[in-house]
């Protein structure tokens, strides 16, 4: 189906956002294509091409022999009103074909407020949005990606989802698909095979669920004999000679993350009881700094970027990080303006390695004690303590730095106002530093962000039992902490909307019913529900009123260890055992050891041939 698109892009802002072609995108002629494949990442373009994921994927499948894969993204609302208007359907960046058209649309699953616009780009694409109401001539929809580990709130949406690392995963599903394509089976039949012969492979549809009598759930059971009760995630065991693109896509208008992504390790080994990337990326897989080295040539040349981000989930314990940079500084010294880090830690922070990251220019540091007092880090397992940050804070201060950013949460398992009081606390104490280097003067430009987020409890953490403050206790917490910073000139104080949080936490751990709250919402005109500007709480309220849904059944209920929760058929390698392990040591402010320093038994490693630690 061939539509001109054209006439809508002078009409609409950032029309650089829809026109494709960027440097290093993929085209290939259709003639020579078996499996046609739409990528899809449900926020807007500047969001999405600054995801690590979505390059590798693409990279991915172009590279296998009969695949297309291309690029679609939401829509501003500017865009979306011209299509609507026009009775256009949604269509993808590189050839401009409507979504309908694919064999796949597969949607990476990042943020839990991002599913009514997973919904919203099927609609624009004229694709039905359950998977019941699909037949053969619509695309497979496939998800997968962090939120995909308690997938039931989406799985009346999906016809399959991955779960683990994709760069294998996806090559055995399209080789899988074109065998199934060139023989005409149905599309029942190729799902029904991949469930049954590729692991971390799940296909809502063969899997029925029962509930208690009061709303908790009594089974979750496969439809058929032959495909798994428990389905495994997919684990990269070698980094070195697992996939990654060299022929990064340079984006047409300025991105969130404009720069180089050179990908050190995977997992991580700190054992933050709240943080679930801790838990479903283990285990801890290093590339090695000769990989490195070789990617960041190739890349450099391949993108023209002169900025380089080192990403992991904590890139400050990679083992050999000090002499990666001075390699990377040797090499492209000509070249490169700048390397990150996502974040620091404070209790390894050095200035050496500080000044090899912001060699040109002294910006910013950012740190995350997370916790206001000692007994609270040591409840989260964080494992910094006062003296870190003191000790950092004098390092920076009295080597150029003016700027610091300190990250915490509010609402965590078993928080009080004492722990507020830390908080504050530590951002003065801070601040002292400062004026005690400076003969008890403040430089003008010295700046401290205090910032927090309001705890979610995410499944496969050791907090996937515990309630989520309610939104009143919430606000009251913000509203404490910003008082006690309102005098301060040079202390500022953010915080996130607790409704959103709120919001969050209930999909974090939700079950299939929610699905029916998804749609509601979405036909109510909810989307972008991430942005402040687009988020309506009443529309949602709403929602789940009309569907007779308690959202505090999901979010501030605390539950008991012996309850099925709904993504107790997922096995992310972490075993519930340790779970409750570590969540009777939390209730006992007891801390747990890096696991680089001994086996802590999460059973990640215990099945050798899926990953060792």
């Amino acid at each position: 189906m061939s539509i001109n698109y054209r006439r809508l892009f002078d009409k609409v802002e950032k029309p650089g956002r829809y026109i494709g072609k960027e440097l290093n995108s993929v085209m290939k002629n259709t003639d020579d294509i078996d499996v046609r494949y739409v990528f899809a990442f449900p926020d807007l373009y500047e969001i999405g091409m600054s995801h690590l994921g979505m390059h590798i994927l693409y990279g991915v499948l172009n590279n296998i022999d009969g695949v297309w894969c291309e690029r679609v993204f939401s829509v501003a609302t500017d865009m979306e009103e011209r299509l609507r208007a026009n009775n256009l359907p949604l269509f993808s960046l590189e050839s401009r074909t409507p979504l309908h058209e694919f064999d796949f649309i597969g949607f990476t699953l990042q943020y839990e407020l991002s599913y009514t616009n997973i919904l919203n780009i099927m609609q624009l694409g004229k694709i039905p949005l359950r998977s019941s109401d699909r037949d053969e001539n619509h695309p497979i929809v496939m998800m997968g990606g962090p939120c995909a580990y308690n997938p039931e709130p989406l799985a009346d949406f999906a016809d399959m989802i991955l779960l683990g690392e994709g760069e294998e995963i996806m090559q055995e599903i399209m080789e899988l698909y074109k065998k199934h394509k060139k023989a005409n089976y149905s599309k029942k039949e190729f799902l029904l095979e991949a469930a049954k012969s590729i692991e971390g492979v799940y296909v809502p549809a063969f899997y029925t669920v029962s509930y208690n009598d009061d709303n908790t759930i009594k089974t979750v059971s496969p439809l058929h004999d032959d495909i798994p009760s428990k389905i495994k995630k997919r684990i990269i065991k070698d980094m070195d000679s697992a996939f990654y693109p060299e022929n990064l896509l340079v984006p047409n208008i300025e991105i969130v993350h404009g720069r180089i992504m050179l990908e050190i390790f995977r997992g991580c080994t700190r054992g933050c009881r709240f943080c679930q990337a801790g838990m479903i990326y283990r285990p801890i897989r290093e590339k090695s700094i000769e990989k490195l080295l070789e990617l960041a040539d190739k890349i450099f040349k391949a993108t023209g970027y002169e900025e380089m981000s080192l990403s992991s989930l904590s890139s400050s314990d990679y083992s050999k990080l000090g002499e990666l940079l001075d390699e990377l500084n040797e090499k492209h010294s000509s070249n490169m303006t700048s390397i990150s880090l996502p974040s620091l830690r404070l209790d390894n922070f050095s200035v050496e390695m500080a000044e090899k990251v912001q060699k040109v220019k002294k910006s910013g540091l950012t740190f995350a004690p997370e916790a206001g007092t000692q007994r609270l880090r040591d409840v989260i397992n964080k494992g910094v303590t006062n003296e870190d940050l003191m000790e950092t804070a004098h390092k920076a201060f009295s080597n150029g730095w003016n700027r610091i950013k300190l990250y915490y949460m509010i609402g965590l398992p078993t928080e009080t106002y004492e722990d507020l009081d830390g908080i504050i606390k530590m951002g003065y104490d801070t601040l002292n530093v400062h004026k005690t280097i400076n003969n008890g003067k403040i430089h003008p430009r010295t700046a401290i962000t205090m910032s927090s987020a309001c705890f979610v409890p995410k499944p496969f953490t050791p907090f996937q039992w515990m309630a989520q403050d309610d939104i009143e206790t919430l606000r009251d917490k913000q509203r404490y902490l910003k008082d006690k910073f309102r005098t301060s000139k040079n202390i500022s104080f953010n915080y996130h909307a607790p409704l959103t949080s709120s919001l969050e936490g209930v999909f974090a751990r939700g079950d299939r019913r929610l699905g029916a709250v998804i749609e509601a919402a979405f036909n109510k005109g909810c989307k972008f529900d991430g942005w402040d500007e687009f988020f309506s709480y009443n529309k949602w309220t709403e929602a789940f009123d009309e569907c007779n849904i308690d959202m505090n059944f999901y979010s501030t209920r605390k539950r008991e260890y012996d309850e099925i929760l709904p993504w107790d058929h997922i096995d992310c390698g972490v075993s519930k055992e340790f779970l409750i392990r570590e969540n009777e040591k939390a209730l006992k402010a007891e801390t747990s050891h890096d696991c680089r320093n001994g086996c802590l038994a999460c059973n990640i490693n215990v099945d050798i041939a899926r990953g060792l630690c």
